[in-house]
């Protein structure tokens, strides 16, 4: 209100409350150079609003810098709004740590290209920005290499509890992932709710206006007091608190891990097992209590194999010293990779949600060796599959007797062999496999085939190599594979 006293004040009593908390706290100044910022045919307009205003509260240079000081002795990031050009030499001159660029400057291209010469981090508000403004100045900075956040705000004040907009946080962060989001507040001062919804929004920045009653003077109906701020700030700290860590799960404490082990149901030997056999589903039941060490039904899942380290006796409890444990997600998903890229490498078009049939002869240890990966699109009275083989690997010898299948190589080529004979077969060619001729194929730099045939049944293939049937673990069923999706 032009009272350097009164600024002083100001600045000191807030920071009294800012000590009490554990943020990052600014003061924030504005600067117009009213010689120039005032029309000279205007300068004396006392019935125009901002033309008194500003002309009532005009400040000294001296005046203004000796607030900066102030807010820099006391802690302060310094940051300051110009509204021309000569204000931004000022802030400049004065060695602000931060330039504000206010809502009504927001697309002040003549001013915004002024403040990107500078070296200083700039904050921005949005009110009353078109989306397509908003890309363009980020896009502007970003350009710059500015170090910058901006902040939704409404330009109303002070600002009803149904135009707050607060959703808009939501949009600024979807939109510029890159770019730090706040929001500027110009709400009831004693309105403490709508902090805690931007912050549980992402909001990081946030400003609110301040003041302090003097003598006549008092605060506008959108300016907070001390006692106001404390409370905002306690709201504050608060909603960080409840909300929690960010990008991560949080760690979790020793009581909430031991209350949810204890409702988990561990795993028992419905059999004896013996040293040394893989421990199949059918082998386990799962119950409560649980012991300290002890598999439970959480560890299981068709990317996990376990196996007997020792003897185990009927209902005895499968722990993590009876027992070895073998991962094999990461060779599922490095399959799964290879066959989408060799896929998209082939144009051959699938939706995801085909379930995926890894087929794993000798183990998933030898598919590069010994496999395929096979999607059946339809089984009726006729069949239709799409088979992958990836570079170098081969389909065991097997027969049907009851389906009769053509293949037709869409992608690659490969090699097949009927009863002992082979060939090498090209895209675009057909084989036709009769029912009991025992065919074998393979590939040396990958190949998609379309298999057409009469019925599948899942009891009809016969390998030559017994050792394959008695592998009970060959396949690996996958759905909603596709890791680009």
């Amino acid at each position: 209100m032009g009272s350097i006293e009164h600024g002083l004040r100001i600045i000191r009593e807030f920071h009294q409350v800012s000590k009490d908390f554990n943020f990052h706290f600014g003061f924030k100044l504005q600067y117009r150079h009213l010689d120039s910022f005032i029309h000279p045919d205007f300068k004396d307009r006392d019935d125009i609003k901002y033309i008194k205003r500003f002309s009532e509260t005009r400040l000294k240079d001296d005046e203004m810098r000796r607030l900066k000081d102030e807010m820099q002795c006391l802690g302060f990031v310094t940051i300051c709004t110009p509204f021309d050009e000569r204000s931004v030499d000022l802030i400049e001159k004065h060695a602000f740590d931060v330039i504000k660029i206010g809502s009504c400057s927001f697309t002040d291209w003549s001013l915004l290209e002024c403040v990107v010469k500078t070296d200083k981090p700039i904050i921005a508000s949005t009110a009353g920005a078109a989306l397509e403004d908003i890309d363009k100045v980020i896009s502007f900075f970003d350009h710059r290499g500015k170090d910058f956040a901006i902040l939704h705000c409404t330009g109303e004040y002070p600002t009803s509890d149904a135009r707050l907009q607060l959703n808009q946080i939501d949009l600024l962060k979807q939109r510029y992932p890159q770019v730090r989001i706040g929001y500027s507040t110009h709400e009831g001062p004693d309105n403490t709710d709508s902090i805690r919804i931007a912050i549980a929004k992402g909001a990081v920045v946030f400003e609110k206006h301040v003041g302090i009653p003097m003598g006549q003077t008092r605060p506008n109906a959108y300016s907070a007091t001390p006692e106001q701020i404390r409370r905002w700030l306690e709201s504050a700290r608060q909603s960080f608190d409840m909300c929690g860590v960010s990008g991560r799960r949080p760690d979790f404490g020793k009581e909430e891990i031991a209350t949810l082990g204890a409702l988990q149901r561990g795993v028992f030997a419905k059999r004896a097992i013996q040293k040394g056999e893989r421990i199949k589903p059918t082998d386990i039941f799962f119950a409560i209590p649980t012991t300290g060490d002890q598999i439970t039904a959480n560890h299981l899942s068709k990317y996990t194999e376990f196996y007997a380290e020792t003897n185990i006796k009927v209902n005895a409890p499968l722990l993590s010293t009876n027992t070895a444990r073998k991962e094999i997600r990461e060779k599922v998903y490095d399959i799964v990779h290879r066959v989408e890229q060799l896929l998209q490498k082939s144009g051959v078009a699938i939706l995801p949600r085909i379930d995926l049939e890894i087929s794993h002869h000798y183990g998933i240890d030898r598919f590069d060796e010994f496999g395929l990966t096979m999607m059946t699109i339809v089984n009726r009275e006729y069949c239709k599959k799409l088979i992958v083989l990836l570079p170098g690997q081969k389909h065991p010898e097997q027969y049907h007797r009851v389906k009769e299948e053509t293949f037709h190589v869409l992608y690659g080529n490969m090699w097949v062999s009927l009863d002992g004979n082979t060939r090498k077969v090209q895209r675009g060619e057909i084989v036709v496999v009769e029912r009991g001729v025992k065919h074998g194929f393979g590939t040396e730099n990958g190949v998609v085939i379309e298999e057409i045939s009469s019925t599948h049944h899942g009891d009809d293939s016969f390998y030559t190599d017994p050792a394959i049937a008695k592998n009970e673990y060959r396949k690996t069923l996958l759905t909603h594979w596709f890791l680009s999706q």
